[in-house]
């Protein structure tokens, strides 16, 4: 947001992020995104809040945040040497106005050995990323082989996109 030259406060609520049976990867992104913009009922009345939530779809399966280490070394084997898709649902709201939309690009990663598995998450400590990984540290600069698609959508804001969103809004 900083780069796009736009003036922000960052806010943090805790909000649920469970979310329906049977929604698409873009559905699930979007409503966790709405979720959390109506968690902030009150900031709406006098900000523009701007809300984001990021998933990895392979295979049919989400992997959001990895549980544990056993878990993020799992998300990370099943995407080793894999193509896969993340989405992230962004929705802007002010009063009672909402915009929501999503983005999705997909991410190729070339096979990675159980070491450098290890290491990533040994060092880089992935707990709070959709999927165990961040394509902006480490990972994403020796593993990633191809993208189709916005590279600031996989890190988690298609600034884009949100800036177009944001000057029709």
């Amino acid at each position: 947001m900083q780069l796009m030259e736009l003036q922000f406060q960052v806010m943090l609520k805790d909000v649920d992020e469970s979310y329906p049976a049977g929604l698409s990867p873009a559905e699930i992104a979007c409503y966790i995104a709405e979720k959390k913009a109506l968690a902030f009922k009150d900031e709406r009345l006098h900000s523009l809040v701007i809300t984001a939530d990021t998933i990895v779809a392979y295979n049919g399966e989400i992997l959001g945040k990895p549980e544990n280490e056993a878990h993020a070394f799992e998300m990370l084997t099943k995407l080793s040497g894999t193509t896969h898709q993340v989405y992230t649902g962004v929705s802007i709201a002010y009063h009672d106005k909402l915009n929501t939309f999503y983005d999705v690009t997909e991410v190729c990663f070339r096979i990675l050995s159980p070491a450098e598995i290890k290491h990533y998450i040994e060092k880089y400590k992935p707990m709070d990323k959709a999927g165990s990984y961040g394509i902006q540290d480490w990972l994403g600069f020796i593993a990633v082989e191809k993208i189709t698609g916005s590279y600031t959508n996989v890190m988690g804001l298609p600034t884009e996109k949100l800036y177009s969103a944001l000057l029709n809004f």
